[in-house]
């Protein structure tokens, strides 16, 4: 039985505490909240679990503020752990699975985690972050055992699963890439306000429960996902169907054996869907889906208006990052301004700013600013220096670079930074230039992102060789696997050229665009 203090909140109190998975659950018990390949949750199931969870949690010493970091595939834990942190007050890292362990140790210890909770599948990197780290004492392994863990269905068994009496609202610190160092932590003090892109997305997603499902396509570690796939449908009552990995004839075949009427993709499956053979598309009817949600990089015009001839104009796009910001336009809009990245969200003020911070008319290329909320403002977590350099007063920047037309539409057109972008996942060069530095074969490089027709960009890293070493297909070989054995391989370069000296400034800084030029001449930089 639901505790009195959460049994007659309605919807509107219930987010303002995290309690929304509750409220459905109450109303309609055995709608299913999750679908997956590795177990199926009702509402009822997963608010049980989330108020487990979140009693464990508090009984082990964690109060609100705190940090849990989360490494975990696409399964109903994923969304157990998040529904029992939203309500607790705590603080949700998700890691990407993709990480070393080295990678993954340093955003444990980074976001303050007190707690890891790990799937059995990355046992090996969850054990050795384990032995690095120090400050997170509460360890839980999900779906198996992990060394130096305790088992999370055991402990959460152990608790009352009926309604906390004292919800809190918590909320997420996700990493986003920069363009050099590690990666930062987007931290706010305060819950953020509503925002006028989540407004549009809500208003045009329009979930209904009764009649809704959402396909998740991508890992839920991934501030889009997690926003667009998991939490929003499930503070609307809509169940939530989970890919454990893409692959796009198998996203047809869950749309049609589910209903499936929202998702959110990025263009690199965009492109996928469209190479699957006539008579594979053909095969099945799609016709339940009538939200599509796109973003983190710019779609190909002509992709783009493949896939709304395919779905019907059902496709909306909007821009902004894990920081905020936030841009948003549909197929119609999208038909009449191809290319554009949509006019800013209500309530949103964008402006075109050139290197001095001047605002620029329409029609001019410059930097991208966003006016920044009155409060829940993002800096990132310990890194003032960092925070202060994407604020220009009340306006902040990504450091893309773009412009805005007649009409108030949005074009971006290229990044001020050497940001890689690929398949719409950030990658830094620079930290793949220290890897490499590593090689006693390399004398200098510098990792460029080059055209790829499907992903955008992919990795390229150029080397000067130490003398005495020859270029070769061989030494391009032994680099790429260096790089894999110390990184996330989505990060590591996918083709090795070879220069006799990279080209530095008189400060000695890698003249990185230089070099990127060369692979971009006669065509348009996607990012």
């Amino acid at each position: 039985m639901s505790s009195p203090g959460a049994t007659n909140l309605d919807m509107d109190a219930a987010r303002k505490v995290g309690m929304t998975v509750a409220v459905t659950a109450r109303e309609h018990p055995g709608r299913h909240a999750i679908r997956s390949p590795l177990g199926d949750r009702s509402f009822e199931e997963l608010n049980a679990r989330a108020n487990q969870l979140a009693r464990a949690l508090r009984k082990a010493g964690l109060k609100a503020g705190d940090a849990v970091a989360l490494l975990c595939a696409n399964r109903p834990e994923f969304a157990e752990v998040f529904s029992g942190l939203l309500r607790s007050g705590l603080r949700l890292t998700a890691i990407n699975w993709h990480l070393q362990s080295e990678e993954v140790a340093y955003i444990v210890e980074n976001c303050e985690a007190r707690a890891f909770i790990a799937d059995t599948r990355f046992a090996d990197v969850a054990a050795a972050v384990a032995k690095e780290t120090e400050n997170a004492g509460v360890r839980l392994a999900v779906a198996g055992p992990i060394d130096g863990f305790d088992s999370y269905d055991r402990v959460l068994s152990q608790q009352d699963g009926s309604d906390i009496d004292d919800p809190e609202l918590g909320g997420t610190m996700l990493y986003t890439s920069g363009t050099t160092g590690r990666p930062k932590g987007v931290y706010r003090r305060e819950p953020p306000p509503v925002t006028g892109l989540a407004i549009s997305a809500a208003q045009t997603a329009a979930y209904d429960g009764a009649k809704d499902t959402c396909l998740c396509t991508g890992p839920l570690y991934h501030a889009a996902p997690l926003a667009f796939n998991l939490a929003g449908p499930l503070a609307g009552g809509v169940g939530v169907s989970l890919m454990d990995r893409w692959d796009p004839e198998e996203t047809l075949r869950l749309t049609q054996e589910h209903g499936a009427t929202h998702t959110h993709m990025v263009a690199t499956m965009f492109h996928r869907l469209l190479a699957l053979p006539e008579e594979v598309r053909e095969r099945y009817d799609i016709s339940s889906m009538r939200y599509v949600l796109h973003g983190a990089a710019p779609t190909p015009v002509h992709v783009k208006k493949a896939l709304i001839d395919w779905f019907g104009p059902v496709v909306f796009e909007y821009y902004a990052a894990t920081e905020g910001g936030g841009t948003f336009i549909d197929s119609h809009e999208w038909l009449n301004k191809p290319g554009s990245v949509g006019q800013p969200a209500p309530g949103q003020l964008v402006e075109i700013r050139d290197d001095d911070g001047n605002p620029l008319p329409s029609g001019d290329v410059g930097t991208v600013y966003f006016r920044a909320p009155g409060y829940g403002r993002f800096e990132y977590f310990k890194d003032p220096e960092k925070t202060s350099s994407s604020y220009a007063g009340d306006f902040f920047t990504m450091k893309d670079m773009g412009y805005l037309d007649e009409d108030g539409y949005l074009f971006l057109t290229g990044r001020t930074s050497e940001l890689i972008i690929s398949g719409g996942v950030n990658i830094y060069p620079s930290e793949v230039d220290d890897v490499l530095l590593e090689h006693p074969a390399v004398a200098d490089v510098a990792t460029v992102g080059v055209p790829n027709e499907e992903f955008g960009e992919e990795v390229k890293a150029v080397v000067q060789p130490v003398d005495g070493r020859a270029a070769s297909h061989a030494l391009a070989d032994e680099l790429i696997q260096h790089c894999r054995s110390r990184l996330a391989h989505y990060k590591c370069p996918r083709s090795v050229d070879f220069d006799a000296e990279i080209p530095r400034s008189a400060a000695g800084k890698v003249q990185r665009r230089v070099i990127r030029d060369r692979y971009w001449q006669g065509r348009e930089r996607q990012i």
